[in-house]
């Protein structure tokens, strides 16, 4: 996936306007460079003045109480792992949680569990740079989690077969637009065509990321994921 330096600001720009400076004083790198997690893992801190801690994976928080950091950016399948071996530090305070579905239970294990103030449910494909859609979570919860809105910069559109909006609460294809949508695949302009298209002609003029994922607007205006297209 070709990300530039122009993808990548629009994402530290959100961030920097999300988390503030105490969040992002200890950011955990535990994702190797091959994935597209450890960009915010490496430079949301480092260009806001924070420092990064360290380690081979996230699971070595189970391993050495000296990481200390103030923020933990994981999948919810590992989270569940810290939570059930206590290995969530004390100082850690918020938490983030992309790449897989994530559920109500978990949610709420992690605020009864730990001393986390906020979570945060995030969604994105490495085609347009990481994230493009968050909620926050500031304590446990009733309902199943949403994917939330669309991060600064993104635009989100649910699409039929044909091209047009669904309407509010029917399943779509998420197409995804705006500063984050890469500039397609190295070397492989057949798959970098399907799957990066132009903006129909209702919609604001741009290339438009085909995600294959399917969801639908909530009545809060959030975005609820469904699953595949190819499922």
């Amino acid at each position: 996936v070709v990300i530039s330096h122009r993808n990548v600001v629009a994402l530290l720009a959100w961030a920097r306007d999300t988390y503030g400076p105490e969040d992002l004083a200890r950011v955990l790198f535990a994702t190797s460079l091959n994935f597209d997690l450890s960009v915010f893992e490496l430079w949301a801190p480092l260009t806001t003045g924070g420092c990064v801690v360290v380690v081979d994976n996230v699971l070595a928080l189970t391993e050495d109480d000296t990481l200390r950091p103030s923020l933990v950016n994981t999948v919810p399948s590992a989270l569940n792992v810290l939570l059930q071996r206590s290995a969530v530090p004390a100082c850690t305070t918020v938490l983030n949680v992309a790449g897989e579905p994530l559920a109500k239970e978990l949610v709420n294990a992690a605020f009864a569990d730990t001393s986390v103030q906020r979570l945060y449910n995030l969604y994105g494909p490495s085609e347009d740079t990481t994230y493009s859609t968050w909620k926050c979570f500031t304590g446990p919860v009733a309902h199943s989690p949403t994917i939330g809105v669309p991060v600064h910069n993104t635009a989100a559109y649910l699409l039929d077969a044909h091209g047009r909006l669904v309407p509010r609460g029917a399943v779509g294809e998420l197409h995804l637009g705006g500063d984050g949508v890469a500039g397609g695949y190295t070397n492989d302009p057949e798959r970098t065509a399907a799957a990066f298209v132009p903006a129909p002609a209702h919609l604001p003029p741009g290339t438009l990321y085909r995600t294959g994922d399917l969801a639908r607007w909530t009545e809060d205006g959030e975005l609820r994921f469904m699953g595949r297209r190819d499922n």
